[in-house]
């Protein structure tokens, strides 16, 4: 019979933060997104504060209850890092891995004895490697793993484990969570059962299962049979190949000349090669885009072209490319708000070069893997195509940008303890 663990990080993005700045432990904490924006993160003394997930920061700062409230620039590159730490935690100890997100990992628990004092032991672990603390659910489907999860966050007194193998257990959780609580029951999907008169957990596995696959598909009514133990989503050992890639970002301040509009696009275009490549993969197909802000008094524009590429993962061939995507889109005397970078038609990288082939994959392929090799020996970005520009005076604003003290030699904390 299948178990399933599944472990988050609690408040990942600021648990990382605070891994390696212990002045910010136990203190109202928010990490922002991209340009400091909004709340993407917050620790529960900020959310005590009355910070909703999203929420401006510009906004936010100025209310008197939270002007005790740290911030920080989001730091993808610590957080990514971090990540994998953990997942290398759990791959020494638990069967099979799968992960789900940045900060949620799928676990596979089967025929582990002692299982609630494993999960216990296996959290403390993960905190004493990485310094993240984390809460596991226990379920015999996916579903209820991560409502088991979902339930150990929110319940202090269950001290970061939530077992709900025991169907008496689920169903006494059952009638008193609402069906928008569930992993794959969206707002419209809750919207509709609550129009329906399904409210709680226990009134949706009580439905008809062809009463639920007529009012939100088959997808609804596999989410009820999870719910009732029925495990229909097993762990997968292998990440479905990607369908797209894209890189967007909004700019730090109006970009309005070319050469400016141009160093972004070639940094967003490197940035989506490298995952390409960290994949396996090749694209076929791209498209560029760059518009105004639709929130100011600015000319509205927007500059968009694809084409169909020979396919490649090789960044300078991707640059020249989307260089001469925009260029056909791009108008002077606009000030442009966003940009980005979308690659499609991906595929594993071919293994014989095609007959029309334009440049030499295999010398391609050494050149790219020697860029890779060093960025990934000496920290992202440390070798990267003159094109991207040195001063980037557009990039996204990050006042409070912590360091990246895992990824980059010449940021690593150094003679201190955490």
């Amino acid at each position: 019979m299948p178990v399933f663990g599944l472990i988050d990080g609690n408040s990942f993005y600021c648990s990382a933060e605070r891994a390696f700045a212990p002045e910010l432990r136990g203190k109202p904490l928010v990490v922002l997104s991209n340009n400091d924006g909004c709340a993407i993160a917050r620790t529960p003394e900020a959310k005590a504060c009355g910070i909703g997930m999203g929420e401006p920061w510009h906004l936010i700062k100025n209310r008197p209850e939270c002007r005790a409230v740290l911030w920080r620039s989001s730091n993808y590159s610590l957080y990514g890092d971090m990540s994998r730490r953990v997942y290398d935690v759990l791959t020494e100890r638990v069967p099979q891995v799968e992960p789900y997100s940045i900060d949620e990992m799928f676990l596979d628990l089967a025929g582990l004895p002692n299982l609630e004092s494993f999960c216990r032991r296996l959290r403390d672990e993960v905190r004493q490697v990485t310094k993240i603390p984390t809460c596991i659910g226990i379920g015999p489907t996916k579903t209820i793993a991560k409502l088991a999860n979902r339930i150990a966050k929110n319940r202090a007194e269950m001290g970061g484990v939530c077992d709900l193998r025991d169907a008496h257990d689920r169903r006494r959780h059952y009638q008193d969570l609402t069906a928008g609580d569930v992993w794959g029951i969206g707002s419209k999907a809750a919207a509709k059962l609550a129009t329906a008169g399904t409210v709680t957990i226990a009134d949706f596995i009580a439905m008809e299962p062809r009463a639920v696959r007529d009012l939100l598909t088959v997808t609804g009514a596999r989410v009820q049979a999870e719910l009732r133990g029925l495990s229909c989503l097993p762990l997968s050992l292998m990440a479905p190949t990607r369908q797209g890639i894209a890189v967007t970002r909004t700019f730090g301040r109006p970009v309005e000349t070319w050469a400016e509009i141009r160093e972004a696009v070639a940094t967003y275009t490197t940035r989506a090669a490298e995952k390409l490549r960290a994949e396996g993969l090749e694209a076929g197909h791209m498209a560029v885009f760059a518009h105004t802000s639709p929130h100011n008094d600015d000319p509205w524009h927007s500059a968009q072209r694809g084409s169909v590429i020979e396919p490649t993962a090789d960044t300078a061939a991707l640059i020249g490319e989307a260089v001469r995507l925009l260029q056909a889109g791009w108008r002077p005397g606009y000030r442009y708000f966003k940009a980005g970078v979308m690659l499609t038609a991906l595929a594993p990288v071919a293994r014989q070069a095609s007959l029309f082939a334009t440049r030499d994959p295999a010398r391609s392929a050494l050149a790219m893997e020697a860029l890779d090799a060093v960025n990934a020996r000496w920290g992202h970005g440390t070798l990267r195509p003159a094109s991207t520009g040195i001063v980037r005076p557009w990039g996204a604003r990050q006042q409070r940008l912590s360091p990246r003290y895992t990824t980059r030699a010449d940021e690593m904390m150094i003679g201190q303890a955490f």
